[in-house]
């Protein structure tokens, strides 16, 4: 019997995990250590936010930026800064300039963190995430709270509170009944009692009729009231008002859309004054002077002329008002629910009433004696002879701009069944895979050489 010779074996063995040590890769170098301070965050209102923070780093970092993120946003704003030369400990800073257009709410809550990448890759590291809420620190605010709804004042008595807090819960309660949910989360309500500050707080481009504004996003009601008019029924109107477009928006908050401008506001007058004498009589002008606007025209903005403002609403409530009147108050409600999934307004219109838009809006101008109204825009040029300077030599067989859509057709066709080449790419994936196979190769093959050594030393054993 021959055997092998265990120092002979010990070689062999040897020299394969050498073979494999060369193509291995190589030991991971020990990561990079960022170390981040408490994040700092201060406002001043309608000029700037500064964030700042204190990195340490035991080496120069590849890159760090700023993440912030918004209410309702679907993903951080990030703000690339000027990375550190070298390690040690330095501080990063920004200002978010809020002045002017880059104007921003007042009570908006912002999230952010810092973040740091290191050379070569890797994970990166992130600071403690930080909250702020920008505040217009302008005025000397009074609070009061009832119920879910916070009121904010300047001027007047205690009593001017509660009752601008009365309305406010009372309107939540009516139209969140109406539409069917239960409203747990708080609400803002900021009253400016001066037109200059209430401006500077809802920002540049206000229009100047806007007495009040809902921001639903930061759950803020804005409004201009002051304590002489306690009594009026102005101040219930316009609590009311912006606090249905609040309910609404918690009602059928999605990713894909809003209400037409034309249902939100119509809905918002329908529940807080109803669809006056004032309003009809502004209807029936439209239609006697054909100046009625399409509620199609509608449902993005409205017109920025005042009148045709007033008419806009007017027109919008008139609309509201007629669903209820023929379809019944639950098909209104179906209506706005509708648009929770994100539909169209002929799907949502549909699903509410069994009719798409355009059927819709032609019954909604014979309720109130129109016909449809008139076009303005564009309009095809009049027939005739064109202007000699308007004329000129015809193109050329072949003289086709290159990247026209004329020179994209007459382009030579890929071969049916023929890929287009794809671009080189530098995948790290690849390259691993490639490394793993080698590796697996050559256990295979040492495996078979040292079955095939086994082999034969038995074979020269037998007799």
């Amino acid at each position: 019997m021959i055997a092998l010779g265990r120092g002979r074996l010990g070689r062999l063995l040897l020299a394969l995990a050498a073979s494999l040590a060369l193509l291995a890769p190589a030991a991971p170098v020990r990561a990079a250590t960022f170390t981040f301070s408490d994040p700092q965050t201060s406002g001043t209102f309608n000029q700037g936010i500064d964030f700042s923070i204190r990195l340490t780093a035991s080496e120069a970092p590849s890159r760090v930026e700023l993440q912030i993120t918004y209410p309702a946003a679907t993903g951080p704003f990030v703000v690339p800064l000027t990375s550190p030369a070298a390690a040690g400990t330095s501080t990063l800073h920004y200002t978010l300039d809020t002045s002017g257009s880059g104007h921003l709410m007042p009570n908006t809550p912002i999230s952010s963190s810092w973040v740091a990448y290191p050379q070569g890759g890797g994970d990166p590291v992130r600071s403690q995430p930080t909250s702020y809420r920008y505040l217009d620190a302008t005025q000397q605010w009074q609070t009061l709270r009832d119920g879910i709804v916070t009121v904010h004042w300047t001027q007047g008595p205690t009593s001017f509170a509660q009752k601008a807090a009365e309305v406010a819960v009372k309107a939540i309660t009516t139209d969140a009944t109406l539409l069917g949910i239960n409203e747990t989360t708080p609400v803002d309500f900021f009253i400016y009692a001066d037109d200059a500050s209430f401006r500077a707080a809802l920002g540049p481009g206000t229009r100047e009729n806007v007495g009040g504004e809902a921001v639903t996003e930061i759950r803020t009601l804005f409004a201009e009231l002051t304590p002489n008019i306690l009594n009026d029924p102005w101040v219930s109107i316009v609590i009311t008002h912006e606090l249905t477009h609040q309910v609404i928006d918690d009602a059928t908050n999605n990713p894909y859309r809003t209400l037409p401008r034309w249902l939100n506001e119509g809905v918002a007058v329908y529940q807080s004054e109803g669809n006056t004498t004032s309003y009809r009589g502004q209807v029936q002008d439209a239609v006697a002077s054909g100046d009625l606007l399409p509620l199609t025209a509608l449902g993005w903005q409205f017109p920025t002329n005042p009148q045709k403002t007033v008419l806009a609403y007017a027109e919008s409530v008139s609309a509201v008002d007629y669903i209820v009147r023929t379809y019944t108050k639950a098909a209104l409600v179906k209506l706005i629910l509708a648009y929770k999934d994100g539909p169209t307004d002929d799907e949502a219109m549909t699903a509410a009433i069994g009719k798409g838009m355009a059927a819709f809006q032609a019954e909604w101008y014979q309720s109130i004696g129109a016909g449809a109204p008139s076009q303005f825009g564009p309009r095809p040029a009049p027939s005739g002879p064109l202007p000699s300077a308007w004329t000129g030599p015809a193109a050329s067989a072949g003289a086709v701009a290159s990247g026209s859509p004329e020179a994209a057709a007459n382009a030579a066709p890929t071969p049916a069944g023929t890929a287009a080449a794809a671009p080189a790419t530098n995948d790290a994936r690849g390259s691993n895979s490639d490394l793993v196979l080698v590796l697996g190769a050559l256990v295979v093959v040492a495996a078979a050489v040292l079955a095939g050594i086994v082999i034969a030393g038995r074979r020269a054993a037998s007799p």
